[in-house]
């Protein structure tokens, strides 16, 4: 039975993202050390929407309004611009996965932004950025994933 196997598993990923919890809340210094190609990246949607949504990096991964924004390549359906990107993502449900929400305020696992950016299995689509990689890097996805852990404030 698959049951036990996955109970493992969320008890690994658990623990790897609470010890990465841990680190976050230490200090500043060794937040930029996890965030590699975006230094200055916070926990706070202002500085996701900044650093990821809206910039390039240096890893030379695309922005992601590059192709969510009204006639981007994404077809309008996700507009992560800056003035409207909260409200199109937290408690939102998604097209491509109805009964989930894009942004689960506490519940990063559930939130089917960290799937596609993560490139889970059963995600409709591409993983995120489409034309990756590069993709997020880890460190870029334990940021996303301690803000909606947080609560997903739009701070």
């Amino acid at each position: 039975m698959s049951t036990p196997a996955f109970s493992i598993r969320n008890q690994i990923r658990c623990l790897g993202v609470a010890l990465a919890c841990l680190a976050l809340s230490g200090c500043d210094e060794k937040l930029s050390d996890l965030t590699g190609p975006t230094p200055n990246l916070k926990p706070t949607f202002a500085s996701i929407q900044d650093q990821i949504f809206q910039s390039s990096d240096s890893s030379g991964r695309s922005p992601c309004v590059g192709c969510h924004q009204p006639g981007g390549s994404a077809g309008g359906i996700l507009n992560l611009r800056p003035e409207v990107a909260y409200n199109n993502l937290v408690n939102v449900s998604s097209r491509q996965k109805p009964g989930t929400l894009l942004i689960a305020p506490g519940d990063p696992d559930n939130s089917y932004l960290i799937h596609k950016v993560e490139g889970a299995a059963g995600i409709g689509g591409l993983r995120m950025p489409r034309n990756g990689p590069p993709y997020l890097t880890e460190g870029q996805i334990l940021v996303i994933r301690t803000w909606i852990r947080n609560g997903a404030n739009n701070n």
